[in-house]
């Protein structure tokens, strides 16, 4: 049960809280005797505390995102898929307590309730070590994959940029790929964004897309300083 919270240092005080985040209601169903509780509301808590947390973080952060922007990248962390690619990078999916009939349908991989798994332990590390303790969990798990552009496919970064240096006339701006490496199937770009031939943001990605995404991202940010 342990392995991952090792990575992180958590030890949580109550075990018991720990285990209901894993544990699905068919399970509950089929183990009556054990008078145990399912996720769903921790589930519920969980859901808000990342809703608060990730909204603080963007605030804090991304200075030069309107309201709508911080509305549309917060929705892109929080839904289903997001919540899933969270689970999944902490194998989440070996830890879930369920019943023999959700194994046998191929439950324990389905992203909706990885997705909710994800949830109720934020849930429970909420309930049973405070904030603090979450938002240390979100800077390991979540926060990088925002900055280095994993959501900004609904995000156009490159556009808001050439926006803002027209609007302001700050002169030409150019994209350059310095480097790409790695293996075919998980490569790593890296870009960066010019204006008037000075490097304002650097930027790494999965495609040279995403690491042009990312560097105007970064841009505007030092803009915005």
């Amino acid at each position: 049960m342990h392995h991952f919270l090792d990575d992180f240092s958590f030890s949580f005080q109550n075990e018991t809280l720990l285990k209901q985040a894993f544990t699905h209601s068919s399970y509950v169903n089929e183990h009556r005797r054990e008078s145990q509780d399912d996720y769903e509301r921790l589930e519920f808590l969980g859901d808000a505390v990342l809703e608060l947390l990730i909204s603080q973080h963007l605030f804090k952060n991304y200075p030069e995102l309107s309201e709508g922007d911080m509305t549309k990248l917060r929705a892109a962390i929080v839904c289903e898929t997001g919540l899933f690619q969270f689970a999944s990078s902490l194998s989440f999916e070996e830890m879930i307590f369920l019943g023999r009939g959700e194994e046998v349908t191929g439950g324990r991989k389905r992203p909706s309730l990885l997705a909710d798994v994800f949830e109720a332990f934020v849930g429970a590390l909420y309930l049973d070590q405070g904030l603090q303790e979450v938002e240390r969990f979100l800077e390991k798990v979540v926060y990088p994959r925002i900055s280095d552009g994993s959501f900004s496919h609904v995000m156009d970064y490159k556009s808001q940029l050439q926006e803002t240096v027209q609007r302001k006339n700050l002169g030409e701006l150019d994209y350059e790929l310095i480097s790409e490496k790695g293996p075919a199937h998980h490569r790593e770009f890296t870009s960066h964004v010019l204006l008037n031939s000075e490097v304002i943001g650097k930027g790494k990605g999965h495609s040279k897309k995403d690491s042009e995404q990312s560097a105007a991202s970064k841009a505007l940010r030092n803009l915005a300083e």
